[in-house]
C-alpha cells in the first residue's frame, strides 16, 4: 500500500471554516467548530492499495474480491463517527437510542436522513463541502497502510474494538460484549489517527452496493446499478468477522437501527488565504 505525498499545496490550507489546524504525529488536521461542538478532520493522502480480502483471509466473504485501487486525490475524513452532539447542533434533535452522553456516536439514522444532515451542515458552512466517503475511501482509510484483517493486525480484542466479544474472530479469545456504543475516542485509533473504524457503529458510505471489478481501478465511483447503500466497519453488536477492514454490508437507504451511524468526509473546501500556516 503506497501513499503519494502530492496534490496538497500549502495555499490550500487551512480552509476558511477551520477553527484550528496544524500537523501532529498522524499528519495534517483541521477542526470544525459547530456551535461549540468540535469535529476534527484528518488529511488522507492519495495512494494505491489492495481493496477487499485475499482468499487466504479467514472468514472472508465472496463479495470481497481483492483488486487494486488507486485514489489520485486525497480527502479530508472525520477522525470519529458523527457524535450526538454534532447531530444535535445541526438538526436540533437526537434520534439516538443510546442517550446519556452526547459524545456517543449518533445512531438510528438512515442514509436518507444523513443526506438531510449533510445538506443543512453545508448550508451553514458553504465552504465545507461535507459528504459521505466512498466505499474505497473508507476502506483505504480504515486499513491505514495495513494488509491484515484489521488495522490492529491479525486479531482484535474488546480493548481495541467495541464488538460482540462473545463471538471472536478466527478462534480468537472470547471477550466482553458491551451491548451498546461507547463514546468516540474511547478506544485506540488506527495508524492514521482515525478512531473506531472497526466496530461501535456501522458507517454509511455514499456508494450503492455492487460487485467489485475484476481489474485495477482508479477513483472508483458509485455504481449506477447497485442495490441498497453500503455500510462499513461493523458495530457494537457485530461478530469479529464483521468488523474486518474488508467486510461489506448493504441496506436500503431508508433503514435505521441503533447499530448504524456515519462518518463525514469533505470535498473541495474553501481556502483561508489570509492565514496560511507554515508547517
Amino acid at each position: 500500500m503506497n501513499q503519494t505525498n502530492d496534490t496538497f499545496l500549502p495555499n490550500a490550507f487551512p480552509a476558511v471554516w477551520a477553527s484550528e489546524w496544524g500537523q501532529d504525529g498522524y499528519g495534517l488536521y483541521m477542526d470544525l467548530d459547530c456551535q461549540g461542538v468540535r469535529q476534527r478532520f484528518r488529511w488522507i493522502l492519495p495512494g494505491t492499495f489492495l481493496m477487499g480480502s485475499p482468499e487466504s483471509e479467514p472468514q472472508r466473504r465472496k463479495d470481497e474480491k481483492q483488486h487494486e485501487v488507486t485514489l489520485t486525490r486525497g480527502c479530508w475524513l472525520a477522525d470519529t463517527a458523527c457524535t450526538q452532539a454534532l447531530w444535535f447542533a445541526v438538526m436540533n434533535d437526537n434520534p439516538a437510542h443510546f442517550k446519556g452522553d452526547m459524545n456517543h456516536p449518533v445512531e438510528s439514522v438512515n442514509w436518507d436522513k444523513v443526506q438531510l444532515f449533510i445538506d443543512r451542515l453545508n448550508h451553514d458552512y458553504p465552504d465545507l463541502s461535507a459528504c459521505l466517503p466512498t466505499e474505497a475511501q473508507w476502506e483505504y482509510a480504515c486499513r491505514a497502510g495495513t494488509t491484515t484483517p484489521f488495522s490492529f493486525g491479525e486479531q482484535i480484542t474488546p480493548e481495541q474494538v467495541n464488538y460482540h466479544g462473545y463471538y471472536p474472530y478466527a478462534r480468537g479469545k472470547k471477550g466482553q460484549c458491551r451491548q451498546k456504543t461507547v463514546p468516540v475516542k474511547s478506544l485506540p485509533p488506527n495508524p492514521w489517527g482515525l478512531y473506531e473504524m472497526h466496530g461501535n457503529v456501522l458507517e454509511w458510505c455514499v456508494d450503492r452496493y455492487g460487485a467489485y471489478p475484476e481489474h485495477a481501478v482508479i477513483n472508483p465511483a458509485d455504481p449506477e446499478d447497485g442495490i441498497g447503500r453500503v455500510l462499513r466497519g461493523g458495530s457494537w453488536d457485530s461478530y469479529g468477522r464483521d468488523v474486518r477492514s474488508a467486510d461489506r454490508s448493504r441496506l436500503a437507504p431508508d433503514y435505521r437501527s441503533n447499530v448504524i451511524g456515519f462518518r463525514l468526509a469533505l470535498g473541495r473546501a474553501g481556502v483561508r488565504q489570509d492565514k496560511v500556516k507554515g508547517l
